[in-house]
């Protein structure tokens, strides 16, 4: 075929031409190859044998001329918001040169045809919400050989890409083109349509993570992940991205920001404390059995309500006397709740004390105590013993014999001799105080002798607070 180093001119031109269409900003570069048909007659034109526009435009057999080999191709590239550009170069050869009015139809000797061609191109695909079907139109212009004549021409496009995958189209297109300069009809090229068909291979998508989303629409370029989320993973599979997942490795819910709650008591495994065991939130999620407020592990009695301040363990009452032994002062010996757990000294008590406690001997006119009132002593000491809370008052008395000061200060001595007997045998010296009043408080008259011995006396007696 002549003149075919200029098609390759044009191929080249298209390949190295840096603007032009592709399938979407993803795939922004597109290479189609194919064969045209060019169909001088169903033009409208104004040449005898150029018939009305669009009359017998599927007459492939009698009016298109093919070239049987690959005799298209284009470069293509994405500018933005579904439009494109291409650029192509085309070959073919002439034989059929349209119909005269008469059905004749006009032969010429296999005239050389190349055209090379720029187009902006508006897809539907998107507005028509579909991945598939790509119908678009375009619009552009070119220069036109045949043979050795040359002509401008203004292009208007109507085509289809039918992808087959997200790179791969079918592509079928049918352009019209207007030739501007006046030819006879022995001057070529005129205004015809030129057919073509061919396959578009889309390409130039960035994927740096290679996880088959295009950086473009990543939202993790550089880790690979799931086109479900965008090109970002989910490592535990429980649907929630690893960026917005609390516990990535571990498989959860949505409620709880991708993190299981493995007890099911309402409170993420990471922020419970017994993530096995269903608790309470109040105390993060561990269990109360006996609700008083203590989680089980750190509840010294699980099964009893207790309080904090003694290891959740109910207090115990051991002297059985209704008062706690926290609050009982007297815990191993039963008492009154009025006397905070310690037995109350009564009167009659108060009694044998002092009835003991008159019979207490001394030395004559002496402090000192006589061996024989040791027994009554230790008495005295077993009673106050059990009343430990209590306190008394060791009290010496005299009658009137001698005088007043004397008196007095026998028994300031003979109480501290009782005291310090008891003290010193088991009684707390805290609880024991000592005083003398001499001859100040008798109990009987001082004129007989049955009297004064009954004034002579020490007294133990209970301090009331």
């Amino acid at each position: 075929m002549k003149h075919l180093s200029r098609f390759l001119v044009a191929s080249l031109l298209v390949l190295g031409f840096s603007t032009a269409n592709a399938q979407d900003q993803n795939n922004p570069w597109a290479v189609s190859i194919g064969v045209n048909a060019v169909d001088i007659f169903p033009t409208g034109g104004d040449l005898p044998n150029q018939g009305e526009i669009f009359d017998e435009y599927f007459n492939a057999s009698d009016h298109w001329n093919i070239l049987p080999s690959v005799s298209k191709i284009s470069v293509g590239r994405y500018i933005g918001d579904g439009f494109t550009f291409t650029v192509g170069g085309t070959v073919n050869k002439i034989e059929n040169a349209g119909e005269l009015e008469d059905g004749t139809e006009v032969s010429v000797d296999d005239l050389s045809y190349y055209g090379v061609d720029g187009m902006i191109s508006y897809s539907f695909k998107n507005t028509l919400n579909t991945k598939w079907f790509d119908p678009y139109l375009g619009v552009g212009g070119g220069y036109t050989w045949l043979d050795e004549i040359g002509a401008g021409t203004l292009n208007g496009s109507l085509g289809f890409n039918f992808w087959l995958t997200e790179n791969l189209a079918f592509n079928l297109q049918s352009t019209y083109k207007h030739v501007f300069e006046e030819y006879d009809v022995s001057n070529y090229p005129p205004t015809h349509f030129q057919h073509s068909a061919g396959i578009t291979f889309a390409f130039g998508g960035k994927d740096t993570d290679g996880d088959g989303v295009y950086d473009k629409d990543d939202e993790c370029p550089e880790v690979p992940g799931l086109k479900e989320f965008n090109g970002c993973p989910d490592t535990d599979g429980d649907g929630i991205t690893d960026g917005k997942d609390d516990c990535p490795d571990v498989a959860g819910t949505a409620e709880f920001n991708g993190c299981p709650d493995t007890d099911g008591d309402g409170i993420a495994d990471p922020n419970d404390e017994c993530p096995t065991v269903a608790g309470l939130a109040e105390l993060n999620g561990c269990p109360d059995a006996d609700g008083d407020g203590i989680a089980d592990a750190k509840d010294g009695c699980p099964n009893e309500a207790g309080p904090a301040a003694n290891n959740g363990c109910p207090y115990e009452d051991k002297d059985g006397d209704g008062v706690l032994d926290k609050d009982d002062n007297c815990p191993d010996v039963a008492g009154t709740v009025a006397n905070n757990g310690c037995p109350e000294v009564t009167e009659e008590v108060q009694k044998t004390l002092n009835e003991y406690a008159k019979t207490i001997l001394f030395d004559l006119g002496k402090s000192s105590i006589q061996k024989q009132s040791y027994g009554v002593l230790n008495d005295i000491i077993a009673i106050l013993q059990e009343y430990p809370n209590s306190k008394f008052t060791v009290e010496g008395h005299t009658d009137s014999s001698g005088s007043n000061k004397l008196n007095q200060r026998l028994s300031d001595s003979r109480a501290n001799s009782v005291k310090n007997y008891l003290t010193e045998n088991g009684v707390d010296q805290f609880r024991l105080s000592a005083v003398g009043y001499g001859e100040d408080k008798p109990i009987a008259s001082n004129r007989t002798r049955a009297g004064r011995a009954q004034n002579r006396r020490v007294e133990i007696n209970l301090v009331k607070e």
